[in-house]
């Protein structure tokens, strides 16, 4: 599969020929220089090959397993990596509106509707022959997040909030149990009180990943949708949802389809949410934790984080 994967053309038709692909209108766009939007996305891409190509050297091929967070919309042409915590809930309810598996109008699918196995096709599921046929001609996009907002956005979902119960006797009693010394019995029973800085020393203590993969709330993006293997055509960003969605809206040829946005968060601004968490974690962890995370800073181009005191 790795010749197709490097071998995208840009120009290729849709699968059915009836009409302009989403790509094929990408194409049109970025030749003819009038989308001030879609020479952003151009931009994006550059700079993702670029720094692929000054990072990475010798990688495995991938393997059907490496496309399961790739879900599949043959009627329209697309392909979407989902991260977690990056708006992913809303993408599957638009996907599963456009494919008419569900009501058209995204806002009023369920959460565990859109969530629910099976409800959409992952690339994973077809052969090598219709992989490569879809990586050939579909549209391929993905959104990401600043790593350390993602990070703690995850923390709170999962570790914070009271409606996370099996999330948190999952992971939350075997963080407990790891990292907390004479813990009582109902921590180590429920899972329920996982500190920050405990949460990262799970994320960093080697043991980790050897038994099982990262979960995919906290899996580095790089990592779920492996953007040096495969070519992304639009590279979304939460900070920049509105814009970049409805550019995908508009390639797709939906412009009316309306892109439930998530709610606004109380409180604080979320750089300043993952501040406050950051705040008592020492330099070595906040290094250490960095390093972990450095790929999607770079691939993505973020900023590294002001509150960091790196050393």
């Amino acid at each position: 599969m790795e010749e197709a994967f490097e071998n995208r053309s840009l120009g290729s038709i849709w699968l059915s020929g009836e009409r302009r692909s989403p790509l094929q209108v990408l194409y049109d766009l970025d030749q003819s220089l009038s989308s001030p939007l879609a020479e952003v996305h151009r931009q994006r891409r550059d700079l993702l090959r670029q720094t692929c190509s000054r990072l990475t050297r010798r990688q495995h091929l991938l393997r059907p397993e490496d496309l399961r967070h790739v879900l599949v919309d043959d009627a329209h042409g697309l392909l979407y990596c989902y991260v977690p915590k990056v708006a992913c809930t809303n993408w599957k309810r638009v996907l599963l509106a456009l494919s008419g598996r569900a009501r058209s109008d995204p806002r009023t699918i369920p959460a565990r509707q859109a969530h629910a196995p099976g409800s959409l096709p992952s690339l994973a599921d077809f052969t090598p022959a219709e992989i490569n046929k879809r990586l050939r001609s579909y549209l391929t996009f993905l959104f990401v997040r600043e790593p350390f907002e993602r990070l703690a956005s995850a923390y709170r979902n999962k570790f914070a909030r009271p409606y996370s119960e099996a999330f948190q006797r999952r992971y939350g009693t075997r963080i407990v149990r790891r990292l907390r010394p004479r813990a009582n019995p109902d921590a180590l029973a429920r899972g329920h009180d996982v500190r920050f800085a405990e949460f990262l020393g799970y994320l960093l203590d080697p043991r980790t990943r050897r038994d099982e993969p990262f979960n995919e709330h906290w899996e580095r993006a790089h990592a779920l949708c492996h953007p040096c293997r495969l070519r992304y055509d639009v590279v979304g960003k939460f900070e920049t949802l509105t814009e970049d969605a409805s550019f995908v809206l508009d390639l797709v040829g939906e412009p009316d389809l309306r892109f439930p946005m998530p709610p606004r968060p109380k409180g604080a601004a979320p750089r300043d949410q993952a501040a406050r968490l950051f705040q008592d974690i020492s330099p070595f962890y906040q290094r250490r934790l960095f390093d972990l995370y450095k790929m999607d800073f770079l691939l993505f181009n973020y900023s590294t984080p002001s509150y960091l005191r790196l050393r």
